[in-house]
């Protein structure tokens, strides 16, 4: 659920960024029961996190 109306909301995603006002996003993963940022990864293991797949669960019908 959205806080902002949908005027809000429409004037939000209309907002273009140039690439100098951009900043980046550091991505976190939990591993091994704690969370690490992907960037500390080794070359390997970020490739694997790419690779990765999502999927969502279906109800089992129970």
């Amino acid at each position: 659920m959205s806080h902002y109306s949908t005027t809000e909301h429409q004037a939000l995603s209309d907002v273009q960024l140039s690439d100098a006002e951009r900043q980046p996003c550091e991505v976190w993963t939990r591993v091994m029961g704690y969370h690490r940022p992907v960037a500390s990864f080794n070359i390997g293991k970020q490739g694997e996190h790419h690779e990765r797949q999502f999927f969502a669960e279906t109800p089992s019908g129970r």
